[in-house]
């Protein structure tokens, strides 16, 4: 990392967003002072059909360091989080949804965590009273489902790995970027699986959250996307898991995950 990198990059990943991007970099450009002036913000443009790049670029004069990467065509979330995490500069990259659904002051609380941490991520399961607009009833119900079974079958800790408001130490973490394979819904517990798999310290923070109803996930599209995303590993595992019953879950996901980046 070159010395006059700067302190913080800020990855917002877009796809035809130029309704809700203004008021999104409005408020960046407002909290630049606090976040750091030289302060590195990514628009990556995923392939949209509305002006989303070219409304991005008239953001320059209030972020000076303001950049917009170009997927070409589009190719989901996750790549495009990838993308943008691989350009950055940053010491520490955040990633955050186009419609700040985290509120960007609350950015901070991941950053002081990344103090003592290489990952946070932000959640809203930690502490429901700081949601202001809350999911429909089908909606929070299908999460809690998804993230039951993730961290049944990845083992991981986090009440909330969906949260589109999480941190990285770059250095530390691009190897999980380097790695990640899946490009739309369901990339996040990749990431934080690939994290632990690699000795990263992650922690979980309560973050301020409001539903956007422009938001661009369907829950039941994408939760089957995901499934079928991940029952080549759930299935390898089980398969492996029955004859010996003695090997640990973790052994088995690292040598699907290896096959799989082979």
């Amino acid at each position: 990392m070159t010395s006059d990198a700067p302190g913080l990059s800020i990855v917002i990943p877009s796809f035809n967003e130029e309704l809700r991007l203004p008021s999104t970099l409005e408020r960046i450009a407002a909290f630049l002072p606090w976040l750091g002036s030289d302060s590195e913000i990514i628009v990556v443009d995923d392939g949209s059909r509305d002006r989303t790049a070219q409304i991005s670029e008239t953001f320059r004069a209030k972020i000076p360091n303001l950049r917009v990467v170009s997927n070409g065509v589009n190719r989901g979330k996750g790549y495009s989080v990838r993308h943008g995490m691989l350009e950055a500069r940053g010491r520490n990259v955040l990633f955050t949804d186009a419609d700040l659904s985290a509120p960007i002051e609350e950015a901070p609380k991941l950053l002081d965590a990344l103090k003592d941490h290489d990952v946070a991520i932000g959640s809203r399961a930690l502490d429901r009273s700081l949601i202001a607009v809350h999911e429909s009833r089908f909606r929070e119900f299908a999460g809690i489902v998804f993230n039951t079974i993730v961290r049944l079958v990845l083992r991981l800790p986090f009440v909330d790995t969906q949260c589109g408001f999480k941190a990285f130490r770059r250095e530390a973490c691009r190897i999980i970027f380097e790695q990640q394979r899946i490009e739309r819904f369901g990339f996040d517990p990749e990431l934080l699986y690939l994290a632990r798999h690699h000795g990263l310290h992650t922690i979980e923070i309560p973050v301020r959250w409001a539903h956007s109803p422009a938001t661009k996930v369907n829950m039941l599209r994408d939760s089957v996307q995901c499934s079928w995303t991940f029952s080549p590993f759930v299935g390898t595992l089980c398969w492996a898991a029955i004859p010996s019953g003695t090997r640990r879950l973790d052994a088995l996901f690292d040598k699907v995950l290896d096959k799989l980046q082979a």
